[in-house]
């Protein structure tokens, strides 16, 4: 970049180097007020149509309402500290008449002694990958809750066989606190004594990789006392390659003199 690159302002008005004025990306300088100086044709092309002009208009100003007073202190903030300013999100009005969120990539523009007179932000659409993980986060939060709900004991082991997953009622049945299972390998956690299937097979992880499995057995607890259960597993397989990603028991205590 032209002057700024040596950390000098470039004053309103010049224009920008090509590689800024075609980047793909939308790139705006500030001055040390927040007022847009200069914008590439990525962020005009992004400026709602019959709002005025993009350049000398305070860059809060296309911002949420929400957001306007909290962005302008964080900027002011950082021109009186110096501080190198982090990635933030922001929701811009853009020429669709929708809010988008963009993660602003941010640089202080500085003169040799080191002052901030300004800020360059590169602007990246983050608006459909933050809604996805969002709705993954809700999710696996629905899905968390299910499983804690859960009336049995309930493991899940990834392909290795170590926990990933054990709900309350598990943690409860074999005596372990919140969460200290988890990492564990679940042939180590619960060593099985005996186990007694309909076929006659011994249960062992490798096995339960395989095929479902249903049997009665005895393990171990974290005391290591005896517990009796009635245990079921089944493989679980990825949708799109088929390959086993893990295994998951279903595991229901049980009275051995009954």
């Amino acid at each position: 970049m032209q002057e700024t690159s040596r950390n000098l302002p470039i004053p309103p008005g010049v224009a920008l180097p090509n590689d800024l004025e075609e980047l793909p990306l939308p790139y705006i300088e500030l001055d040390s007020r927040g007022t847009i100086t200069r914008a590439n044709r990525a962020a005009l092309a992004l400026h709602p149509p019959g709002q005025g002009e993009l350049v000398g208009t305070p860059a809060w100003q296309w911002m949420a309402t929400g957001e306007r007073e909290p962005s302008h202190a964080d900027y002011l903030l950082l021109m009186e500290t110096a501080a190198d300013p982090p990635i933030v999100h922001r929701s811009i009005c853009t020429r669709s008449g929708q809010f988008r969120t963009f993660a602003m990539h941010r640089r202080l523009l500085r003169i040799p002694g080191g002052e901030p007179v300004g800020m360059s932000v590169i602007c990246v659409d983050v608006t459909d990958s933050n809604r996805a993980l969002q709705e993954s986060n809700r999710s696996r939060a629905w899905l968390e809750s299910a499983i804690e709900s859960f009336a049995d004991a309930l493991i899940i082991t990834d392909a290795l066989g170590f926990i990933r997953t054990a709900n309350p009622a598990a943690e409860r049945l074999f005596g372990w606190n919140p969460g200290e299972m988890l990492g564990k390998i679940i042939e180590k956690a619960l060593p099985i004594l005996c186990f007694q299937s309909s076929n006659g097979a011994l249960l062992n992880f490798n096995m339960a990789l395989e095929k479902p499995c249903r049997g009665l057995a005895t393990l171990l607890d974290s005391q290591r006392r005896e517990i009796h259960v009635d245990i079921s597993t089944s493989p679980i397989l990825d949708k799109a390659s088929g390959f086993t990603e893990g295994v998951v028991s279903i595991l229901r205590q049980t009275d051995p003199t009954g």
